[in-house]
């Protein structure tokens, strides 16, 4: 099973689900049938590590961001079996980019649409939004993660 995380950037939000969610599936003793990825709409930022701030509020919960940015690539929609989005802009290119490339759509869905604690539509942005923002998106990680490694759990069985 491959999912791949994608946000705008690929420095802050989505890194920062694919640090979550590696944890879950280490700590679930899937790393061998489980693989994460995460990429960005925008290639703004190639080949840059996650935003510190997002290293730093993730290393005090335990979580270890080392992927570097990339732009999602074509062979993105062959090569995963899922790919998750962080926001309605993300999920829209995603899947006008999918579209045009005639790949399978249903594997493209809303990352909070696993959440079952936040009751939200987005994983806001917390570039601008300080100490706070990176510790909100965390918790919404956090919610979805744990959801995403349930089902995934049920699916492997």
């Amino acid at each position: 099973m491959k999912v791949l995380f994608v946000c705008l950037g690929n420095i802050c939000r989505s890194p920062t689900a694919e640090g979550v969610f590696k944890h879950f599936v280490e700590k679930e003793g899937l790393k061998i049938e489980v693989h994460a990825d995460s990429a960005g709409t925008s290639g703004h930022h190639d080949g840059a590590p996650a935003d510190a701030r997002s290293i730093n509020h993730a290393e005090m919960r335990g979580y270890k961001l080392t992927s570097v940015s990339r732009q999602i690539r074509s062979n993105d929609f062959f090569e995963f079996d899922l790919i998750l989005t962080m926001d309605n802009s993300n999920f829209d290119k995603v899947l006008k980019l999918g579209q045009d490339l005639g790949a399978d759509l249903d594997k493209v869905k809303k990352f909070t649409s696993y959440c079952r604690v936040h009751d939200i539509e987005e994983v806001p942005d917390p570039y601008f939004r300080g100490h706070d923002g990176f510790e909100h998106v965390l918790d919404i990680l956090e919610d979805g993660c744990q959801v995403l490694i349930e089902e995934i759990k049920e699916k492997l069985k």
